[in-house]
C-alpha cells in the first residue's frame, strides 16, 4: 500500500507528507525492494539498470553510480544470469537507488549475502541514512536488525506490540548473570547461595544463568566466597532483541488468552 501497489481499503497513512491512495505524487523519491528482484537474466547487470532506469526518467550516469554503491562495479557487464543470489540482491538494492530517493524501502536486504557481503550493506545502508534518506528495513533476522535500526516497529499477527528507539525496547528488558564455580560439585551450592538471595536460578553443564540486573554481580561474587565458593565465571548477558521480541510476543499471546 504504501508503495501504491494495493489500493488501501481502509484507515491512513501517508508517505512523506502526502496521504496514500491519493495519487504517486510521492513515488518517484521512493526506492524499493520488494521480495525477490527480478531482471533480464540475458542482460548484463549494467543494461538491466539502464532499463529500468529508461522506463524511470532517470539519468544513465547514476546506473555506473548505483553499481559502485552495492560493489558490483567489476561485474557489471556479466550477464545477470550468471549472477549469485547476493549479487541479484545486491543488483536489487541499485535499483532502488537509481533515483536517490528521499525514502528506502527494503525487504530482506541481507538475503543471500555472505558475512562479507552482510557487513557492506549494513555500512551502505548507515551512509545513506547519515546522507539524509530515510530507510525502512523489513526482515525477520532480528540479529541483524539489532545492528542497523534505530527505530523499530514490531508486529505480530497484525498488531502493533511496540514502536519506538531501539534502545528504549532494550532498556526495558532485563539481562542475566552467568555464574560458573571453580569446582564443578559446588554448582548446585552457588545455585542455593543465588536462591537465597532471592533471584531466580536456570542450572545448566557446569553454569548457573541468573535473573538478575547487572550491579547484583558483585554482590553475588561476595556471596559466593563467603560460602567458600570460588566463580571460575562472572559474566553478564545483555538483552538482545531477539530475547526482547521473545518476551513482548509471549506477553502479548498470554494477554488474548485471558477471558
Amino acid at each position: 500500500m504504501l508503495l501504491g501497489l494495493v489500493a488501501p481499503t481502509g484507515g491512513t497513512a501517508s508517505v512523506l507528507g502526502v496521504p496514500i491512495g491519493r495519487g504517486a505524487e510521492y513515488l518517484p523519491r521512493v526506492g524499493a525492494l520488494i521480495e525477490a528482484p527480478a531482471f533480464y537474466p540475458t542482460l548484463s547487470g549494467r543494461r538491466n539498470l539502464r532499463v529500468l532506469a529508461t522506463l524511470g526518467g532517470v539519468p544513465h550516469a547514476r546506473v555506473d553510480a548505483a553499481l559502485e554503491r552495492v560493489g558490483l562495479a567489476g561485474r557489471a557487464g556479466d550477464r545477470v544470469g550468471g549472477y549469485s543470489l547476493g549479487m541479484r540482491q545486491r543488483l536489487g538494492i541499485a535499483a532502488a537507488l537509481l533515483g536517490e530517493p528521499a525514502l528506502l524501502v527494503l525487504d530482506e536486504p541481507a538475503n543471500g549475502l555472505d558475512p562479507a557481503g552482510i557487513l557492506e550493506i549494513r555500512a551502505l545502508l548507515h551512509t545513506l541514512a547519515d546522507e539524509g534518506s530515510t530507510v525502512f528495513v523489513s526482515s525477520h533476522l532480528l540479529a541483524e536488525i539489532e545492528q542497523l535500526a534505530d527505530r523499530l516497529v514490531l508486529i505480530k499477527d497484525g498488531r502493533l506490540l511496540f514502536e519506538g528507539l531501539l534502545e528504549e525496547l532494550l532498556a526495558r528488558q532485563r539481562g542475566t548473570l552467568v555464574l560458573a564455580p571453580e569446582r564443578a560439585e559446588d554448582l548446585d551450592g552457588l545455585a542455593r547461595v543465588v536462591v537465597a538471595r532471592g533471584y531466580q536460578v536456570t542450572v545448566g553443564p557446569r553454569r548457573l544463568r541468573v535473573d538478575a540486573p547487572a550491579d547484583a554481580a558483585a554482590a553475588l561474587n561476595r556471596a559466593a566466597m563467603a560460602a567458600g565458593i570460588t566463580l571460575a565465571e562472572l559474566s553478564v548477558t545483555k538483552p538482545t532483541l531477539e530475547a526482547a521480541f521473545m518476551t513482548i510476543t509471549q506477553g502479548a499471546e498470554d494477554a488474548a488468552r485471558v477471558p
